[in-house]
């Protein structure tokens, strides 16, 4: 398994966050237009939380709250579990699976690095398995 880090240097590159003083419906924008589940909350550089659609359902929508009038800040996810940029995919699978949260912020020396989703993570253990029976067709066949 590959470490984090090179996940991450095959997207294109965008780490998209928002502001805790952003409004919810802003943030939900934001997730819109760049088709995310999740963000990252940075203040000053510093990442604070992470704001998800599963925090908008529970937090805003079954609460009866509004979404204009309510701070990113107010209902993001505080004390967020991370990873560094060296642990490997599978590690990073069972820390999820373990914890039942679908996006890891990956920061070195307190510095962000990106997010990588489930989907990051599921997608690359296939790939590996897929080279796996590749290599082991290969093989057999010869």
């Amino acid at each position: 398994m590959r470490p984090i880090l090179e996940l991450l240097k095959t997207r294109d590159g965008a780490t998209f966050s928002l502001n805790p003083q952003d409004s919810v419906f802003s943030a939900l924008q934001q997730l819109a237009d760049h088709d995310v589940g999740a963000m990252m909350v940075l203040d000053q550089g510093k990442l604070v939380g992470v704001f998800s659609e599963r925090d908008y359902t529970r937090k805003i929508a079954l609460a009866g709250k509004s979404s204009k009038d309510t701070k990113v800040a107010d209902i993001m996810t505080a004390g967020v579990i991370t990873v560094g940029s060296q642990v490997d995919s599978r590690d990073c699978m069972a820390l999820m699976a373990q914890k039942k949260i679908r996006h890891l912020p990956v920061v070195d020396d307190g510095k962000v690095v990106g997010m990588i989703s489930i989907r990051d993570i599921m997608n690359d253990i296939i790939s590996d398995h897929e080279m796996t029976i590749s290599h082991l067709e290969h093989y057999i066949s010869s």
